[in-house]
């Protein structure tokens, strides 16, 4: 299954109806004069979402795993602001509605001043109806103006295109947007789940109509699962500096270790037929993953963290990833991983090596085809840290065959 397959099958939460009460009431008659709740900026990191003015908190709130618990959602809104998080992630899909409904539910109960807060929503898919899905200018219109309903927003900050759709015209979904910022629906437009090849496609239509440009690609970044922001975004990072907003730092709880031993019977593994095929890296080689969480457990224990902290502090000491959504399905899990924030400062050259060569997975770089010398990746690059050897070793012998072939390909003929 290709890595496109898989992540169209994680964006589907548990539980399909659609949602039958009205978003506009609320299950409590609110006090007016209830005092507002506001991000404690102070314990908090904040980085600007890409080529942008925008400033969200490094580690962010996404209400997927827990869409239908109302309950939930508002002590992790809660929980999250205490902490300086302002950034708060949801999607149409989310339940088909219902994610929208309880984030909007927590906005409203904590009162919290709209200037203060970053919110983003995704289009994608809200039915079955042939109209639904996917961004036509129909749905994307229509979209928003429900979405906005269930969040009991006047606007988004920022709106994802959730999935390329290979049947729109790009040209239409680009004015869509562009529309849509121009009327002040919008704040920004990012992508999720697109190659670098679409992004910057988009990127071209927008510079030649004079469309406002997308800012923010949301995308899987991790441990296990680092190949398309590592090594396919280098481009598109360095010519456009555009946002990464990555999710699933725990693949998808994977990364806590929980798996080692044996499969929990209330996991999301087992309870969500969906988690099936998105887990499927780790568990075709599960026991050369369980392996290295392993090793990785006694990094943790110089540390003094767990392995959950390890990985999402290991995403966010990238300088290209603006902000990593944390999911959660119990509160105690958000109060462990916010904790992330200051254990990420302590990844020094040496550690983040040491890691390097317990994952042996680091993706190679790109090829300077008039030396054939394998660079660093920009992730490596950005932070100082060298190749493990067994990476270095792959790349000497991958250059050898190039040399052959060099008047066949004509580099130095010309």
């Amino acid at each position: 299954m290709s890595d496109q397959d898989n992540s169209i099958q994680e964006a589907r939460p548990e539980g399909s109806s659609v949602p039958h009460e009205e978003p506009n009431q609320p299950e409590e008659i609110l006090d007016p004069n209830r005092p507002e709740t506001k991000p404690n900026w102070e314990k908090m990191e904040y980085r600007h979402l890409g080529n942008s003015g925008l400033r969200v908190s490094v580690l962010s709130y996404g209400n997927w795993a827990n869409n239908d618990n109302a309950d939930l959602t508002y002590e992790s809104v809660k929980l999250c602001l205490e902490n300086g998080i302002n950034f708060f992630d949801t999607a149409e899909v989310y339940g088909l509605g219902r994610g929208e409904i309880n984030l909007g539910k927590a906005i409203q109960k904590l009162n919290i001043p709209r200037e203060k807060i970053v919110v983003s929503t995704k289009i994608y898919r809200i039915g079955d109806d042939p109209n639904d899905s996917f961004l036509s200018r129909k749905h994307i219109m229509e979209g928003i103006k429900n979405s906005l309903k269930r969040l009991q927003l006047d606007y988004v900050d920022i709106l994802y295109c959730h999935r390329y759709d290979m049947r729109t015209p790009l040209e239409e979904t680009c004015k869509a947007m562009n529309d849509l910022i121009e009327d002040e629906k919008i704040l920004y437009w990012g992508t999720s789940h697109w190659t670098a090849c679409q992004i910057m496609e988009a990127i071209k239509i927008c510079n030649e109509r004079n469309y406002i440009k997308p800012i923010v690609e949301q995308c899987q970044y991790n441990m296990i699962r680092r190949e398309r922001m590592e090594n396919d975004f280098n481009d598109l990072l360095r010519k456009y500096q555009i946002g990464i907003s990555a999710f699933s730092p725990l693949y998808s709880g994977t990364l806590t270790g929980k798996y080692i031993k044996e499969v929990p019977s209330d996991s999301r593994y087992l309870r969500n037929k969906d988690a099936t095929p998105v887990l499927k890296v780790y568990f075709d080689k599960k026991p050369e993953w369980d392996a290295k969480l392993n090793k990785l457990s006694e990094v943790c224990k110089k540390l003094n963290c767990t392995l959950a902290q390890l990985a999402i502090a290991w995403v966010i000491v990238n300088p290209d990833v603006s902000s990593s959504i944390m999911g959660a399905t119990k509160i105690s899990q958000l109060e462990e991983n916010i904790k992330a924030l200051s254990l990420y400062k302590k990844l020094d050259k040496n550690i983040l090596f040491e890691i390097e060569k317990i994952l042996a997975n680091t993706p190679q770089g790109e090829t300077a085809f008039r030396t054939f010398t394998v660079l660093r990746s920009r992730r490596n690059i950005n932070l100082g840290v060298e190749y493990p050897e067994i990476n270095k070793d792959e790349g000497k012998k991958k250059k050898k065959k190039p040399k052959k072939e060099e008047g066949e390909e004509g580099e130095e003929a010309s």
